[in-house]
């Protein structure tokens, strides 16, 4: 993947070339991340260590090695196996819960559905924010990025009704798409969470996130 801060140093303004280069690299990084993530168990890793090379692009404008994401991976497969159950299985009851108000299948009628949806979002849109904040250390420390992530929530609400809306858009936008432009798509979600959290970060006057370090 290459470097977008090389027209910026060359003193050039950047062109459609250079939003195509983006477009593609994004659309990669989405489809290993899909990739990396089919044995289910490795889902978080996969999500982290996409999150943490768009953390650095974004700071840097230059893609984290080949070697270094590949070591970043490694060692967040055992830590992430847990944030990978846990998060396919909650997906899988609340899209389950979902189905069922929607068929009537279980009592409750449009209101049951209305407040469960928004609870979904919700919860989506703080699963953004940790996926954000475990891309700014590392990609592996999902601890640290949950509780990093619930304080913001709570610091910052707009910033997580924001990102509410990002994974709402992304979350109809996977629905609609065809199949295949599904792994593409995540690796353009990864990016706009990472864009409308610094946004809403910026604009709450908010400290940024330091310089991720190395998992131990």
């Amino acid at each position: 993947m290459a470097s977008r801060a090389e027209p910026e140093e060359a003193g050039e303004r950047r062109d459609w070339r250079d939003v195509a280069r983006d477009a593609a690299d994004l659309a990669l990084l989405g489809i290993l991340l899909v990739l990396a993530a089919v044995p289910l168990f490795t889902a978080a890793a996969a999500v982290g260590t996409a999150s943490a090379a768009v953390h650095d692009w974004t700071r840097t404008g230059s893609w984290p090695s080949a070697r270094t994401t590949v070591r970043r991976f490694g060692r967040s497969v055992l830590p992430g196996v847990p944030v990978s159950l846990l998060g396919l299985t909650a997906a899988g009851l609340l899209a389950a819960d979902l189905a069922a108000l929607a068929t009537g299948r279980v009592p409750g009628g449009p209101v049951a559905l209305l407040v469960t949806a928004l609870v979904a979002a919700s919860l989506a849109g703080y699963a953004g924010l940790v996926v954000v904040e475990v891309g700014g250390n590392g990609g592996g420390r999902w601890r640290a990025a949950t509780r990093s992530a619930a304080r913001a929530c709570l610091d910052a609400p707009t910033r997580w009704a924001a990102l509410t809306g990002v994974t709402a858009l992304a979350g109809l936008l996977a629905v609609l798409v065809t199949p295949v432009a599904v792994p593409i798509l995540a690796g353009y979600t990864v990016a706009a969470l990472h864009a409308v959290a610094g946004r809403q970060r910026f604009a709450t006057g908010a400290a940024p996130t330091p310089a991720h370090p190395e998992l131990p």
